[in-house]
């Protein structure tokens, strides 16, 4: 591949000395007719090109297409041929651009093949120079236009540092004054300084004095306080000796209480059977302005106290029927709240024997309710009325004496009805018992 004869016996071409544009052009002129030639004039060691783009080929292929044009005179004639047939014209050695005639001129082995190098390669270096040319006239009017701008700032700078400087020695004269006042007020604040010392000394003598007086007084208070406090020790043990037999008296007292309430219990009972007392009529609680019975329903809880309560005979359970439902079981809706609620109070109320009233607020209620369970008062608020009032004029109904237990949290109503009065348990307690049964 030293080089390519040249026809009528010209100079014939070094491929290793070509300038690397006309190198560069040869890879694209081979990589284009690679890829439109039949595999069977394709080179082996370039066949695998040929399915390549032609710019991948003349980028990837570049030095083994240079070397089959420059080695074999086959391909040569070959990629020739293809140009002549597909591209007419355009690969010539008089074509009118400088590499592709020295170019054409080097494959078909033209005698001023050399030549066309030579002039491909002058044209390339003046090209080259004279874009390095006008790239140094660009910079030479870059660098003046920055001179110009810097001279414009020199300019600027100085006048700024003059107006500085007499600014500063402006702000000097200025500081020296204040510096003079300053000095006065310092002389004048150490002599205050000083008459603030002898001030504090005789304070401090005073103070110590009265520190003196103060802890002798603090000492004799001590001495007091001590003795008085002996005195409530001894005091303290006759509390508790007194104490210990008045809790032994009630002891003793509230086993006779609690024989006679027997006692009178048994006749109450008694006399009831003998007069037949309790009988069917109407109880408070039905006769209550401003609600009306309905359906309802929600669940119920218990504690050890509320058992207590619930066991006390004549008891009348007052339940805050929303403030318990939503409680116990928020994602129902409020007709399964009551519906829930009522059917667990009615179980309450056949196992214990309590009177049992839950009041809802009527306001919530669209459609006609269906009646409540046996043994359960079911209440709806009247319009303009809320629960909370029903629940407290059920407990003013009550007479005077009879167990009233309201199951709320609504610490308005429990103050209220606390107030005439009534028991109180919180919804959770009541839903427990409920649900334990």
């Amino acid at each position: 591949m030293s080089g390519t004869p040249a026809a009528d016996g010209g100079a014939p071409v070094d491929w290793s000395r070509l300038p690397d544009a006309v190198r560069s052009r040869l890879a694209d002129v081979a990589s284009t007719a690679v890829g439109g030639l039949p595999a069977t004039e394709v080179p082996v060691p370039l066949r695998r090109l040929a399915r390549f783009t032609p710019a991948k080929r003349a980028k990837l292929g570049a030095p083994a297409l240079l070397a089959e044009l420059g080695a074999s005179t086959v391909f040569r004639t070959a990629v020739v041929a293809w140009w002549d047939e597909h591209r007419p014209g355009e690969l010539v050695p008089d074509a009118d651009d400088a590499l592709t005639a020295a170019a054409a001129a080097v494959l078909v082995g033209d005698a001023a093949a050399a030549d066309a190098v030579a002039a491909a390669a002058h044209r390339g270096d003046v090209g080259e120079l004279r874009a390095e040319r006008d790239a140094a006239l660009s910079r030479v009017d870059k660098l003046t236009t920055e001179l110009e701008r810097l001279r414009g700032e020199l300019g600027e700078a100085r006048e700024q540092a003059r107006s500085a400087g007499e600014q500063r020695d402006a702000e000097y004269q200025q500081l020296r004054r204040r510096v003079s006042e300053q000095g006065a007020k310092l002389r004048a604040a150490l002599d205050g300084h000083a008459s603030a010392d002898r001030v504090v000394e005789d304070v401090r003598a005073a103070a110590a004095a009265d520190l003196a007086a103060a802890r002798a007084d603090a000492d004799r208070e001590r001495a007091r306080a001590e003795q008085e406090r002996r005195r409530a020790d001894r005091a303290a043990g006759e509390v508790a000796s007194a104490r210990q037999a008045a809790r032994e008296a009630r002891q003793a007292d509230e086993v006779r209480l609690g024989l006679l309430v027997d006692t009178l219990g048994g006749a109450v009972a008694g006399l009831r059977r003998e007069l037949a007392l309790g009988g069917g009529g109407p109880r408070p609680g039905d006769l209550v302005t401003g609600a009306g019975t309905a359906a309802g329903g929600g669940p119920v809880d218990g504690l050890a106290a509320l058992d207590a309560l619930l066991a006390v005979p004549t008891v009348h359970l007052v339940v805050d029927g929303y403030n318990v439902s939503k409680t116990g079981y928020p994602e129902l809706t409020l007709a399964d709240q009551r519906t829930r609620l009522v059917g667990q109070l009615a179980a309450l109320a056949a196992r214990t024997g309590v009177e049992v009233t839950v009041v809802f607020d009527g306001a919530g209620v669209v459609a006609a309710p269906v009646r409540g369970s046996r043994g359960v008062r079911v209440l709806f608020s009247d319009k303009g009325v809320i629960a909370d009032d029903v629940i407290r004029s059920l407990v003013a109904a009550e007479p005077q004496g009879r167990p009233v237990l309201v199951a709320t949290s609504d610490g308005a109503v429990v103050r209220s009805v606390q107030r005439r009065g009534a028991y109180t348990v919180p919804s959770t307690a009541i839903l427990t018992r409920l649900v334990r049964g």
